[in-house]
């Protein structure tokens, strides 16, 4: 064995193996990084032309939403123009700036006035769209052209309430 180590010959031999043997490793290890590489390369391009194809339809969606609330933007004030909405917007704006001013301030003018003035921009914003649909409202009123008079109580039943305190028990 000492005569093997001795020989530098063999000792070459050795080292050459080693390092063939080595070689072919290091190659075999490239070779699958490199695969790998090439499919993550797929991976991210795949995943890269999913995510654009779903912006468009992102886009797309919204620009179809933008315009359908355009158009129901300009179909709401379009029907507020009728006479019949117009009178059931008038009576909600009332409405809401009694009970204002019966919660904040009974019996004085100038607040009643800040009250109908502030019932009215929240209804132009309900208008635009900014805040809630009049649910309660058109509970009350209902769709048919003689529901303004239904939403308002009848005095002979409220003959010893006040206007304003039949008209709150009416909401």
């Amino acid at each position: 064995m000492s005569d093997f180590f001795s020989n530098p010959l063999y000792t070459f031999g050795l080292g050459f193996g080693l390092g063939c043997v080595f070689l072919l490793m290091s190659y075999w290890n490239h070779w699958k990084t490199k695969g790998e590489f090439r499919r993550y390369k797929t991976h991210l391009s795949d995943k890269l032309e999913l995510d654009a194809r779903q912006m468009q339809e992102t886009a797309r969606e919204k620009a179809r939403l933008a315009q359908e609330n355009e158009s129901l933007r300009i179909q709401v004030s379009r029907l507020n123009e009728k006479p019949d909405n117009k009178l059931q917007r008038e009576l909600e704006i009332l409405a809401r700036a009694e009970k204002h001013m019966m919660i904040n301030a009974p019996g004085f003018a100038p607040a009643w006035e800040m009250a109908k003035s502030q019932a009215m921009s929240q209804m132009e914003t309900e208008e635009k769209g900014m805040s809630l649909p009049q649910k309660i409202f058109r509970k009350l009123v209902g769709p048919s052209s003689g529901a303004a008079n239904a939403a308002l109580p009848e005095r002979s039943a409220d003959a010893s309430k006040s206007g304003s305190e039949a008209m709150i028990n009416a909401i």
